[in-house]
């Protein structure tokens, strides 16, 4: 499985997307992230190993906590793959709209 692969199988999940979406704007642990969901810590820190497997986050110990911070760089990867299909997309329907005489099939 490549690395953008493993980032959406990661955002595929809408917990998980809450989790990074809450630790983007404030590093957590999974026991202060386990306080405002409706799921166990077991399953908080079950979701934050998916999103730390797919690089989407790492883990720095203090003490006897995780605290859990964003690692953007596989973020911006998987952006930057659905910007270039997009672009092919976008390629494909101008040159469809092209050999139409110039109607529009976007609409």
């Amino acid at each position: 499985m490549s690395a953008t692969d493993q980032v959406f199988g990661a955002l595929a999940d809408p917990t998980r997307r809450a989790l990074l979406s809450t630790i983007a704007r404030h590093p957590s642990t999974a026991t202060e992230l386990a306080g405002g969901l409706p799921i166990s810590r077991q399953a908080v820190v079950k979701h934050l190993g998916a999103l730390t497997d797919a690089g989407l986050l790492e883990r720095e110990r203090a003490g006897r906590e995780v605290r859990y911070r964003v690692t953007p760089a596989p973020l911006s990867d998987a952006v930057s793959w659905m910007a270039h299909v997009g672009a092919q997309w976008d390629d494909r329907l101008a040159a469809l709209e092209r050999s139409f005489g110039g109607r529009s099939l976007s609409a």
